[in-house]
């Protein structure tokens, strides 16, 4: 694929959201045209098409299940930014499955069978397709463990064991080579959407690049999705002077990448054929712990209140997850905006929003109906919860 668009066209599905807005800021930067497809979900975007949409961009609203306006948004179109999926925590499993695993291969049978002159495919993947972040067992080294029981974390025992002897181990860069599975529906179909579309690659001859994105964050991020997002629910609870809720004992960790290396990232992407029918990992490389970000929130905030951890946990999820970049790094990619910056710079835009509710309060009852929640035991002789 050449190096310099030159007025190729882009399709960005999911344009309208956090991390396809921003790149359907830089393309247009960049001298492609731009074709925005997005549903516009209630849950995200809940006054309307948002302001940011840009009006250079063509605009079509419309859902990605939806067969008819798929075709007609992929004419004369030359690359795809498969943006769009439903995510988080939510409850429901047949919307997952018919949004993501459904509404791609759809996308990619109709590129397929009507021969369009698509020349690249790069579909937004996630770190959630990962069982377990790769850990370093005092024994055995470098291991890939499998996602922890339900009954392990049941018993308040939120520790990662080593697959081989059991042992406690230490979080290490989980690389591309780990195994993938996951244990929510949402990283089912993560997984779904990015063998479908690196398989199709393969069958057609058409170059696709999956990236797995780490924890995204930064301006545009929906203030009204009560399910996805920690940093947005953090600072959302404490502007309405709630303690941040911490899942496990809120020592977990993960890898959060500001939105606009994400986006330069699917750029890069496009550009370059050394990642061509790859999964990517695209992230920061540095590890924080949940706990630590909601400090860095309340500090950023000014807005001294201690977060709270219940001993809840949600089955299936990770412990910890830091994302060996090495492989997007050596096609050029490189993280620009470091988390405290990157904070602030949310932050910022979230103070020009006006007033923000707290939506996460009702939907944690939701959650714990619907056991994606879950309860552990109080450890003998504990004290209060913080």
């Amino acid at each position: 694929m050449a190096h310099r668009p030159g007025g190729k066209r882009a399709l960005v599905t999911g344009g309208a959201g956090l991390i396809g807005s921003h790149l359907s800021d830089l393309l247009l930067g960049e001298g492609y045209k731009v074709r925005i497809f997005d549903n516009l979900e209630p849950q995200t975007h809940r006054n309307g098409k948002p302001p940011w949409v840009p009006a250079e961009a063509e605009f079509v609203n419309a859902d990605i299940r939806d067969r008819v306006a798929v075709r007609a948004a992929l004419e004369d179109v030359d690359v795809v930014f498969h943006q769009a999926a439903y995510g988080g925590y939510m409850p429901q499993m047949g919307k997952y499955v018919h949004v993501n695993s459904f509404g791609t291969a759809q996308m990619l049978e109709i590129i397929r069978d009507e021969n369009l002159p698509v020349e690249k495919v790069v579909v937004a993947s996630s770190q959630a397709v990962y069982r377990e972040g790769a850990a370093t067992c005092p024994e055995h080294g470098l291991v890939f463990p499998d996602t922890r029981p339900v009954e392990q974390l049941a018993s308040g025992d939120y520790a990662v064991h080593c697959p081989l002897c059991g042992a406690v181990t230490t979080p290490a860069a989980t690389p591309e080579e780990a195994p993938t599975g996951g244990e929510t529906v949402y990283a089912i179909t993560k997984v779904d959407q990015e063998r479908l579309v690196l398989t199709w690659g393969r069958q057609t001859g058409i170059p696709a690049v999956a990236l797995r994105y780490s924890c995204t964050y930064g301006p545009r991020q929906s203030v009204f999705n009560p399910y996805t997002g920690v940093i947005a629910i953090f600072a959302t609870r404490l502007l309405n002077g709630r303690p941040p809720v911490l899942y496990e004992d809120g020592e977990q960790t993960r890898d959060f990448c500001y939105v606009g290396d994400v986006a330069r990232a699917n750029l890069l992407a496009a550009a370059t054929d050394e990642l061509d029918g790859l999964p990517v990992n695209v992230g920061s490389g540095r590890a924080t712990t949940i706990r630590e970000v909601a400090e860095m929130v309340s500090e950023a905030l000014d807005a001294p209140v201690e977060p709270v951890a219940r001993r809840e946990f949600r089955p299936g999820e990770m412990r910890h997850l830091t994302s060996d970049i090495s492989r997007a790094r050596s096609a050029g990619y490189e993280p620009a905006v470091d988390l405290a910056t990157g904070i602030e710079r949310y932050l910022e835009w979230i103070r020009a929003q006006g007033g923000v509710r707290d939506y996460f309060a009702a939907a944690e009852n939701i959650l714990r109906e619907k056991r994606i929640v879950q309860q552990a035991a109080k450890p003998p002789g504990s004290c209060q919860d913080r």
